[in-house]
């Protein structure tokens, strides 16, 4: 398998990357979903990838190169359906890894995870991952498909590797970044378009929530089916309005 470091096509096993494409080490990374060869909402992705960059003291370089990277990957990797992996290290070490993906068609089966996490403020997305990958293995062995996650103050945060859209007291609802929730681009995109409101959500409301999606850049939106067990009203309209959205703004 071909993967693009610092913007030359290497083969995998000699590079310093793990066999899935992670580069080894620390870092800041954004994932995109392909199709046919497209990308998506790649400036909206280099856009949060330099605000990351920023704040986790990592040098990144020029976005032209990067998008120029990424067509040759995309080439030399071609899928129908596509997970896009861009990785920066701390010593200024790049990658992107084109992996397939199998789109999720399904309704979620959520749980909750437990131990809260100590977290404050906007995050961003860095790796090592094994915290967050960690708490959805556990979820899946449970029997979910995704958990949500709980702040150190009680409140939601958001999934295991996804933000929420929450339908409570009749609106539909995001808990703010201050809450320790990522940035997500579908998560803006829907503030944007939809105007739901961004507002803290106590986890001890779980039982008052009567729909949810999950949002990610792979999932676009996935409907929540059921939240530790309890059944969740499923809006297919409202579904395939954000699905129809995100495909106009970001293929444009």
């Amino acid at each position: 398998m071909k993967i693009s470091l610092n913007g030359r096509l290497v083969d995998i096993e000699g590079a310093p990357c793990t066999p899935s494409g992670w580069l080894i080490g620390v870092g800041i990374f954004e994932t995109l979903r392909t199709v046919n060869g497209a990308a998506y909402a790649v400036s909206r992705h280099m856009q949060r990838a330099i605000k990351s960059a920023s704040i986790a003291h990592v040098t990144l370089p020029q976005i032209d190169l990067v998008t120029a990277a990424v067509e040759e990957l995309l080439l030399a990797e071609p899928f129908k359906n596509g997970l896009l992996r861009i990785s920066f290290d701390q010593s200024g070490q790049w990658a992107a890894v084109h992996l397939p993906y199998d789109p999720i068609t399904t309704a979620a089966k959520v749980g909750v995870h437990l131990q809260p996490l100590i977290s404050e403020g906007e995050t961003i997305k860095s790796y090592p991952y094994e915290n967050r990958l960690a708490i959805l293995k556990q979820a899946r062995t449970l029997g979910f498909d995704e958990a949500i996650v709980s702040n150190s103050k009680g409140n939601i945060c958001e999934g295991a590797v996804t933000n929420l859209l929450l339908e409570i007291d009749g609106r539909w609802s995001t808990p703010p970044t201050s809450d320790g929730v990522l940035p997500g681009i579908m998560r803006g995109l829907i503030i944007d378009y939809f105007q739901v409101r961004v507002a803290s959500v106590a986890l001890s409301r779980i039982g008052e929530i009567t729909g949810a999606f999950m949002l990610s850049s792979l999932r676009i939106a996935q409907p929540v089916a059921s939240i530790q067990g309890r059944t969740l009203a499923i809006s297919k309209a409202f579904n395939d309005e954000i699905h129809a959205m995100a495909v106009l703004d970001w293929l444009g």
